[in-house]
């Protein structure tokens, strides 16, 4: 039995849920929880509120150097802006269900919100968001009809399952690159935006932050490629330039539905060690945004707070 299922044998009200979730609108449901805190804050005393702090693991600033922390996040900024990304400060929450409806992200897993809304888990989902509304809207008027949306951010994202690394908290900074395209055969816009891609964070991690050793994981995911993307992509980009590492894996060890057709990992050896720095690949989101099965949108998540905690 969910801990919902306990609360409501206990209060007696088995059809609560149901009734909240299927007969009333966003709107009175919205309305009638706003008044649900605002009961509930009347009843909390100054010192009950510094208890609240104290026991909240969503609450706690991060322990780390602040003004450092941003400096790096300039230097990546302008990083990506060199390769065309443009840089986007997104808002902190997002429209609720925006990971959830599109990806395979459980809503359990995110922290929601009143009026609609969620505090921001995934700054990629947010992108898709804002390249979807950009086209739908017509604000995007591109040169060439084959030219891609690119957008960059480095956001504070926040997730609810709980955090085991000490010193770490449930907040963290991620930065993300998205490139949304359509497709126009012979998965040129697969092969130029993750060459695109791979570049910046060759740029940053070996380049830039001078990092012992880089590489690129190809994963091979369920899509309609027969299976063929990891080894096209990685043929274009070994073409491109020779000084990149880049492996593929066609068997992986675990499903993951998440991505279409190809999944990417960058792994960074830091001080002799290697981690598993950042993750992306292509996903169907601004399909299902724009109801357009030629739209294709790549990304790309790179963890800031942790390479930053292990340059330190």
């Amino acid at each position: 039995m969910s801990i919902a299922e306990k609360i409501l044998q206990r209060i007696n009200r088995p059809d609560l849920v149901r009734i909240l979730s299927e007969e009333l609108t966003p709107s009175e449901l919205n309305s009638l929880l706003l008044e649900v805190f605002d009961r509930q804050t009347d009843r909390i005393s100054p010192a009950e509120l510094l208890q609240h702090y104290q026991k909240n693991r969503f609450v706690k600033p991060a322990d780390l150097n602040v003004t450092a922390l941003q400096e790096l996040e300039t230097r990546l900024l302008r990083i990506f802006e060199t390769f065309q990304f443009r840089a986007v400060e997104l808002s902190p929450v997002a429209p609720l269900g925006s990971c959830s409806v599109v990806a395979t992200a459980d809503q359990k897993k995110i922290l929601s919100a009143l009026r609609g809304t969620e505090v921001l888990a995934d700054a990629t989902n947010a992108l898709a968001l804002h390249c979807s509304d950009l086209k739908k809207t017509g604000q995007w008027q591109p040169v060439l009809p084959t030219d891609p949306l690119r957008f960059s951010t480095i956001q504070r994202h926040v997730r609810t399952p709980k955090v085991a690394i000490p010193g770490h908290t449930q907040h963290f900074k991620i930065a993300a690159l998205v490139s949304s395209g359509r497709d126009t055969g012979h998965f040129q816009f697969e092969k130029e935006s993750l060459a695109e891609h791979i570049a910046v964070m060759t740029a940053v991690l070996r380049d830039t932050l001078r990092v012992d050793a880089l590489r690129f994981k190809l994963i091979q995911r369920e899509g309609t490629d027969g299976g063929r993307l990891p080894e096209v992509v990685k043929d274009h980009i070994l073409q491109l330039r020779k000084d990149v590492v880049m492996e593929t894996e066609t068997s992986p060890s675990r499903e993951n539905s998440y991505y279409k057709g190809l999944q990417y990992k960058v792994m960074a050896t830091i001080r002799g060690q290697e981690y598993e720095i950042g993750d992306g690949g292509f996903v169907d989101w601004t399909q299902q945004l724009l109801q357009n099965k030629k739209e294709r949108f790549l990304i790309t998540g790179l963890g800031v707070e942790m390479l930053f905690r292990l340059l330190s």
